[in-house]
């Protein structure tokens, strides 16, 4: 049985009001780091083999947080990784994409899946690029393997994980520094956690995974 430790990036800096993110490269924060760093203590008990991530430095940086811990040589990137790119919509707020694209964003709230922003990609295009990554990623390691990826990326893994229609991905929550544990056995995918955060202090953060 295959173990992958599917995890976001610590929290980044966001200005006030939020704006589309996507692919800009923002750092981590202060907090951000110290979020890694509490996973990276769960993770060290879990026996994992390699880091890969995607090669947003928000990502990579969270591997760089986590490797200082486990010591288990340089992460290596995977750019099918990256979170979905939004194209013109980067560093707008939702009111600057509703006056200088008209129509567009109520169009993407009715169609999620399939809707593309100028110059960018739909989530559908997203799990066409990330899923592949993944499935490889699961069935070749031998050992547990921590994946850093980010909020869009993982909600469409854990879609296609779960059987559910990729409509549904703001269902589920991907809080900063979270970790989804998947399992893969015989071909088969089976979700341990979902968003989980760990905590210090905790018993449950004590006990190996199966």
């Amino acid at each position: 049985m295959q173990t992958v430790y599917l995890i976001r990036h610590g929290e980044i800096s966001q200005s006030k009001p939020r704006r589309f993110v996507g692919r800009r490269d923002l750092p981590l924060t202060k907090h951000g780091r110290e979020q890694i760093a509490r996973l990276a203590e769960f993770l060290a008990k879990r026996a994992i083999d390699k880091i890969l991530t995607s090669p947003l430095s928000r990502c990579v940086e969270s591997a760089h947080i986590i490797n200082k811990r486990l010591q288990i040589g340089t992460p290596h990137e995977m750019a099918d990784l990256q979170e979905i790119s939004l194209g013109d919509w980067e560093g707008l707020t939702v009111e600057e994409v509703k006056k200088r694209y008209p129509g567009e964003h109520e169009a993407r709230g009715l169609d999620i899946t399939n809707f593309r922003p100028s110059g960018g990609e739909s989530f559908a295009d997203l799990l066409l690029r990330a899923w592949p990554a993944f499935e490889t990623i699961s069935a070749t390691a031998e050992k547990p393997v921590a994946v850093i990826a980010h909020s869009g990326a993982n909600r469409a893994l854990l879609c296609q994980i779960l059987g559910i229609p990729l409509g549904n991905l703001f269902r589920l929550d991907q809080d900063y520094g979270c970790v989804n544990i998947i399992h893969l056995d015989s071909a088969v995918f089976r979700l341990e956690r979902i968003n989980y955060r760990p905590q210090p202090g905790l018993v449950s953060d004590s006990v190996p995974s199966p």
